[in-house]
């Protein structure tokens, strides 16, 4: 186990250090530039922000002169309002996070039981009516179960208030994040108990009289989860970074929005910071799955 993860630690480095490559070459490729704006600048203007923040160097030395900065935890400082990036970051994920984590609790819960419900049901009337939900939300982008969520319940029928700082509601923002993924693991739960309800030792331990919600909750559920486990840790990554038009649609100053805004705005070091941040929750996120996998199974050998 200790190999494997110093084994996928040292993928990941390298995995980080591409993600820097490619995002810091090609956001330096596209044509423009952080200053650019409706009102131009004069040249002199022009050539003091770029030697305030080295960009009139060459692109290969301002990169690495980014990495050796990074590797004194130094992410710079944004270009449009001179705020230090690393307390950007960590103030805007604190909101991100606790919508997130909010949504992938609700997505896990309900996706796991209403699976199970299918798959104790099959082509009952309970099977059907989840699955015709299911395939609903699952074809609904996100964005636009949150444009449905705000029109009715906010604006129509006034039951949830709008999102404000002084008195955040995060019941919306969570069920617009959280539909899409429950459904998903709704459908994995099913198929993955289903095949499970056909094996060997699921029918030797009815055959030995075992109790039937013994034989459901801890022979068949729990090995019925191991595809849900592989889909937890992108799901996490990707609701924790990816709220970006959700927390557009409710005003959410999160992660998402600054990111977009980002990049919007052209804010180099926003975005090389942002993008950095986001790749190593993702690569973190996908070890633990890995971990989890052993824990869940301990068949299984992580090489």
């Amino acid at each position: 186990m200790l190999k494997y993860i110093v084994k996928r630690c040292a993928l990941a480095v390298v995995a980080l250090f591409l993600v820097c490559f490619i995002t810091f070459f090609t956001m330096n490729a596209i044509p423009g530039g952080p200053f650019n704006g409706e009102k131009a600048k004069s040249a002199a203007v022009m050539a003091v922000l770029n030697e305030r923040y080295g960009l009139d160097k060459p692109v290969a030395e301002q990169f690495f002169n980014y990495l050796k900065n990074i590797l004194h935890g130094d992410f710079g400082v944004s270009l449009k309002t001179g705020r230090d990036i690393a307390k950007t970051i960590g103030e805007s994920f604190k909101v991100s996070a606790k919508i997130g984590l909010l949504a992938i609790l609700v997505a896990l819960i309900f996706g796991i039981i209403l699976g199970a419900i299918a798959a104790l049901n099959r082509n009952k009337w309970p099977d059907r009516i989840i699955i015709f939900f299911v395939t609903l939300f699952t074809a609904m982008p996100s964005f636009v179960m949150a444009s449905f969520l705000l029109l009715i319940f906010c604006i129509q029928l006034e039951w949830v208030p709008v999102w404000s700082t002084n008195n955040p509601n995060y019941i919306l923002p969570v069920l617009a994040l959280s539909l899409s993924p429950m459904a998903y693991i709704t459908r994995l739960t099913k198929t993955s108990m289903l095949d499970v309800l056909g094996q060997d030792y699921i029918r030797t331990a009815r055959a030995k009289g075992v109790a039937h919600w013994k034989v459901i909750f801890v022979h068949a559920l729990r090995n019925s989860l191991i595809p849900v486990i592989t889909y937890v840790g992108p799901l996490t990554a990707s609701i924790l970074t990816g709220s970006l038009v959700i927390e557009k649609i409710f005003t959410i100053g999160g992660l998402g929005s600054k990111f977009v805004d980002s990049i919007t705005n052209r804010d180099y070091t926003m975005i090389m910071g942002t993008t950095i941040f986001l790749a190593f929750i993702m690569i973190v996120m996908n070890l633990v799955s890995d971990i989890l996998y052993k824990i869940v199974d301990p068949r299984i050998k992580l090489d």
